[in-house]
Formats: C-alpha cells, structure tokens, sequence
C-alpha cells in the first residue's frame, strides 16, 4: 500500500455533472454497473440512464444533480479502494463542497450507500421547491475578496438583499438571492468594474430562502442511521473538524440555509498538516480552487481509470 504523509480526500457539489459521467467505470467494472443498478431501484426511476445519456436538462434538475453527483463520486471512491494500492483508510481528513460533505460521509462509513442517494434526491427536491422555480439565483464574483463583498452587501442593504452562499476560494465567492436583488447587485458590480457570471442554477441555495427546505429535511436526516466515521470530517458549516454522530446532522441540516466556507475548510486541512489533496468526483472544480487558495499544495483528481497510475503525492 501506498502510504502518504497527511492527505485529504475531497468531493465536489453542484456543477461539476456532466451527461456520460463514470461511463468508462460503468463500462468496465461490475461493481460499479451494480452501484447504478441500486441506485436507480432505491429511486424508483432510471438515475443512470439520466447520467449515461442525459438529455442534460434532466441532469441539471436539482433533485437529478445531487444522487448523480453522488453516485459518480462514489464509484470512483470504489474503484480506487478496489483497483490502485492507495489506502482510503489513511487520509487524515475527508471533506466534500455542499453535497460532496453525504460523498465524504458515505465514503468514510458513517452514512449507508442506500441512504445517502436517498437523502440526497430529497434534499435535491427540498431545495428545488424552497422558493419558487425561476424566482431566485446565484451569482460568482470573480477577484474580490470576502471581506469587500460582506462590505459592499451591507452598505447597499437598504436597497437589495443578497447573501453569500459559498466563499470557494480567494477571489470567488457565490451569492445567493432573488432575481431582482441579483439584477440590483450586477449594476453595483458593473460600476465598481467588479467581474461575476450568473451560475445555471434554479434557485438561491445555502441562505436563508433555503428555510422552507431545512424544515423538510431536518426530519429526514434526523431519522436516518449516521454511524461514527471513520476519518475526520471537515464540516461546510463550521470550517473545522468533527467525528460525532449527532453534530454531524446537526450540521447537515444547518448546512442548507448556510455558507459553504470552503476555503477556510482548505485553510483549515493544510494548516493541520495536509500536504496532498485527491479529489475524487467527475470534473476538477476543487482542484482549481485549492490551486488558487494554495499554489505550493499537491492535487491530483481521479475520476477515470487512467488518473489512477498518474497519482503523484509529496511527503
């Protein structure tokens, strides 16, 4: 086995899908082929037909993004354990953006396979339906810090209220809000040459419109089975580090309606020694955010079969 000083394992959220995702692992492996077959009978409907043949628009659907994101980190996260020699028992910390936090959990023994698309296709629906479709979004601005948006959201919040969704990494941070706040907040930015990009999202996650969708879900998570993980998880709602059951749903229930601080969670592994981050999940969204959080920081993202003899790791 390959054992590396201090790494991190990490899974992506929402935008990192893409129609025919996992389809070499599918293609390859049983096991894998299995894993979509549960999934999909856990479901009711064909989640990986949605996945190995789109259309995209059915992908992009909240409640389809989330499961599929899920079942295709899992799968990965299986393939590595079965195929290469690096020991997913080993990493100090395993941490996930949004959704990625029920990947990290799965992956980490506390939350059963089963439940976790479970849960996750209900808080996909739960936060679809929050507020109306169509009536709120998000916005990435690009460049600034944290600190000048809070600065610019308080000074303006007599005339538009927008809220910050995820702090990613420096210089990106997504807010949420209604349309009409966004629009608002855009002419702010276009005065101060502030650069940003409307995200293709139905609704303003992670602020507290998302309340409607906590109710919801503070049920389902309370009555699901969590057991203790067995690698520390690194929690989007406090930025730090947790291994108890019933915080651990308490703070993926407050995760709905709060920030994602992900990089103050990054901040936060490599203080404590983290030198290697695999990221492992379609797409290399977190990759490219380490990167801009910590240039000197190793990162390699596995999800196809050939990432596996690429994996180069630092002592």
């Amino acid at each position: 086995l390959i054992i590396i000083s201090m790494f991190s394992v990490i899974f992506p959220g929402q935008g990192s899908q893409s129609v025919g995702m996992s389809k070499e692992l599918y293609d390859n492996f049983p096991y894998i082929k299995d894993l979509f077959k549960q999934a999909d009978d856990i479901l009711g409907f064909s989640l990986s037909k949605i996945i190995l043949e789109g259309p995209k628009k059915d992908l992009d659907l909240t409640e389809n993004t989330q499961p599929a994101i899920f079942l295709s980190s899992y799968s990965i996260f299986e393939m590595i354990k079965r195929e290469s020699n690096i020991n997913l028992e080993d990493p100090k910390y395993f941490a996930g953006h949004s959704l990625g936090e029920y990947s990290a959990l799965a992956a980490s023994g506390s939350l059963d396979f089963k439940d976790a698309i479970k849960l996750l296709n209900q808080r996909g629906k739960a936060m679809q339906t929050a507020v109306p479709k169509g009536t709120g979004g998000m916005l990435a601005v690009l460049g600034t810090e944290i600190k000048e948006i809070n600065n610019l959201l308080d000074e303006n919040k007599n005339i538009y209220k927008c809220y910050i969704a995820n702090d990613n990494s420096n210089g990106q941070v997504v807010l949420s809000g209604f349309n009409p706040d966004i629009d608002k907040l855009i002419e702010t930015l276009k005065i101060k040459k502030i650069k940003n990009i409307k995200l293709p999202v139905s609704a303003p996650f992670h602020c507290e419109l998302m309340d409607k969708a906590t109710s919801i879900m503070r049920d389902k998570i309370n009555n699901t089975n969590f057991k203790k993980p067995k690698n520390t998880i690194i929690s989007n709602v406090t930025a730090s580090e947790t291994q108890e059951v019933d915080k651990i749903k308490d703070l993926l229930i407050k995760q709905i309606e709060s920030p994602v601080r992900w990089r103050e969670s990054v901040i936060y592994m490599i203080k404590n020694g983290v030198t290697n981050f695999i990221e492992i999940g379609p797409g290399k969204v977190l990759s490219g955010l380490i990167k801009r959080i910590d240039k000197t920081i190793n990162v390699n993202a596995i999800n196809k079969i050939e990432d596996l003899s690429d994996i180069k790791l630092n002592d």
